[in-house]
């Protein structure tokens, strides 16, 4: 609104100088209009008390605050003010050349000093009130109240000395943003609204800037986030997702609170002092991760980091939208959008390099023991945390489908993919899935031995399967998969069985009992041989899997312990009774089943490996 008469930089002294006192004045003529009168009435109430608290012209008026001093007369203050506002307006519009407006100009400008101190003084003096944690917090504060009868421990005296004290800092609050709104709103109404405007730019920036700085967020040039070691950068995103949270939660919006309830009867004046604010603290926040995701160095890590962010945004992204609603401060909406597609591309690139250094792995490092191999281990551990990230179907969402993504129906059905959560996403992890599972195959061959290549494929697509069952890659790829799957691993055990232990069986005869003494001597040799031949193979084998290890021990010791109980049974007391025969017996088939039984171990045996394995399990037919 327009200010009326002189300017606002000359002096009050000189005023007072050239216009005399209220007692001094000439007598108004007896045809006054009825605007005159208002006008003089309002001059006569309201000119004492604005003269008394005239910074220049009083010491005490200089040095002490209205609103401290006497809230009451503080509020009587602006009441006045108003009045005098609205008198001006009236008499205006009837007589423009009245000598009362410009006495009233010389009291406005008085007045409106005397606020724009008080304005600053309670900006500067009540940042533990203005605090935007505590502004953030104010309107929560009814139901931490309330939820105080909820601590049943808690005796009748502490519960009420708690209420009493969030009562007091509540009251605190609401008054000192009561009196910045009653201020604004006096200034902005009597043309004063640029003085009061700028004192609170200036102040609440300078808290904004500082909040930023105290989180720990910086500006970084490109140059330097790409020549940043990614031990150091990691440290930086961490504090960067902790301030992240902080500073929308607290800072940005309780500055909007304050800045919406201080300048309420104006939207135009509170758009403007927001964006002037915020816009500068709120950019480089949200500048960071853009930054970060198209110049940071490459790493297996870093993707998870890169998620950190995308989540970090995406799910405050509500309450980013409505804090930075105005106009002005759509720059900052953009630029956290910006930082979401540059993470999203990163994550995305991130995966393609993924798959780049599993079809890098060298075919030639096998595993002794034939056991499960680091890179399974590693690629698992890599999909079941990658696929924890809920933000990963929006960013794979509109990814395109590469036609490299051939793989065999019966590896994974596209078309019942469909009524997974996020097809894109099981697309991409049974994809990976299955160029492990080549790479696997590869390494299988280089296994001297059949026997070790069908185990190896075993253990490996057992611990697949049990990092799937074990996560949320179980809903990502569904239950048809891991069946099938499981349907694989038991015929990789199969084949191991019959190629490892097949021999050993059949050397026992099936009708022991057509069997001669001479015949049954052999058969104890050739058993003898041939099961301790496979015996010593084995112990060097390892199936880490507790289930898939007793299920491999139990069908060994199924399909040869009875057959050779019974052949042990028929013929050891014969065996036993001519010395020709002394020594043929090497196995009771207890001594059989306790030999299966500690086998498979990591580290060779049950008992170096019960950590690892669980409880041994005993195989005696």
């Amino acid at each position: 609104m327009k200010k009326f008469g002189f300017s606002s930089n000359r002096s009050s002294s000189s005023f007072i100088a050239y216009y005399p006192s209220p007692s001094r004045f000439a007598l108004p003529a007896p045809s006054r209009s009825f605007s005159d009168s208002v006008m003089l009435q309002t001059l006569e109430i309201a000119e004492p008390l604005i003269v008394k608290w005239d910074p220049a012209t009083s010491t005490y008026a200089n040095v002490t605050s209205l609103f401290y001093e006497n809230r009451s007369e503080a509020l009587e203050f602006i009441t006045l003010v108003n009045k005098l506002h609205n008198a001006m307006h009236s008499l205006l519009a009837e007589n423009s050349n009245s000598d009362l407006l410009i006495r009233a100009q010389h009291l406005m400008q008085i007045a409106m000093k005397r606020l724009e101190k008080e304005f600053y003084q309670i900006l500067s003096l009540n940042r533990a009130q203005l605090d935007p944690e505590s502004v953030s917090t104010r309107s929560s504060r009814t139901s931490v109240r309330s939820s105080l009868s909820d601590f049943a421990d808690e005796s009748d005296d502490e519960v009420r000395v708690a209420g009493e004290l969030i009562t007091e800092v509540e009251g605190a609050a609401e008054r000192v943003m009561t009196d910045l709104n009653r201020i604004a709103e006096c200034m902005i109404s009597s043309g004063y609204g640029r003085e009061c405007v700028e004192i609170y730019k200036v102040i609440r920036k300078s808290i904004v800037d500082e909040g930023i700085y105290k989180l720990g967020v910086e500006k970084m040039r490109s140059g330097h986030v790409r020549k940043m070691d990614y031990e150091v950068l990691d440290l930086k995103i961490k504090n960067w997702l902790d301030a992240m949270k902080i500073a929308v939660k607290t800072l940005f919006y309780g500055e909007r609170v304050l800045c919406d309830h201080v300048f309420a009867s104006s939207d135009s004046v509170r758009e403007s002092c927001y964006s002037e604010i915020t816009k500068e603290g709120a950019s480089i926040l949200f500048q960071f991760p853009e930054n970060v995701a198209k110049n940071s160095k490459k790493s297996p890590e870093k993707i998870f980091r890169m998620l950190d962010m995308y989540t970090a945004i995406s799910d405050r992204w509500a309450e980013i939208v409505s804090i930075f609603s105005f106009k002005s401060t759509s720059s900052v909406l953009n630029q956290a959008l910006n930082s979401l597609t540059k993470l999203g591309e990163s994550v995305r690139r991130d995966f393609s390099e993924f798959e780049t250094l599993l079809n890098k792995e060298s075919l030639k490092t096998t595993v002794a023991g034939a056991g499960v191999h680091k890179i399974t281990v590693d690629t698992m551990n890599y999909l079941s945390m990658i696929v924890d990230y809920g933000v990963l179907k929006d960013i794979l969402l509109d990814s395109p489908s590469p036609e490299k993504f051939l793989m065999p129906e019966t590896f994974f059905d596209r078309s019942s993919s469909e009524n997974l959560p996020s097809p894109a996403v099981s697309l991409w992890t049974a994809w990976l899935i299955f160029v492990l599972v080549c790479k696997l195959d590869g390494k299988a061959k280089r296994y001297k031995y059949v026997s070790q290549a069908y185990l190896f494929l075993a253990n490996n697509f057992q611990h697949i399967i049990s990092k799937v069952r074990s996560s949320n890659l179980r809903y990502v790829l569904g239950d048809d998969w891991i069946s099938k799957r499981e349907t694989e691993v038991k015929k990789f055990a199969v084949s191991y069985e019959r190629v490892t232990w097949s021999h050993v069986i059949d050397a026992v005869p099936k009708n022991v009992t057509a069997v001669t003494a001479e015949e049954a001597r052999d058969c104890f040799k050739k058993i003898n041989t041939a099961f301790d031949e496979t015996h010593r193979k084995q112990l060097g084998v390892v199936i880490p899997n507790g289930r898939l290890r007793d299920e491999i021990k139990l069908s060994v010791a199924g399909k040869l312990l009875p057959a050779y109980r019974e052949f042990y049974n028929t013929h050891r007391v014969e065996m036993g009774k001519n010395r020709k025969y002394a020594g043929v017996v090497r196995y009771a088939p207890d001594d059989m089943g306790n030999a299966l039984s500690d086998l498979y171990f990591v580290g060779g045996s049950a008992s170096s490996s019960s950590s690892l394995s669980g409880s041994r399990t005993s195989i005696s037919g």
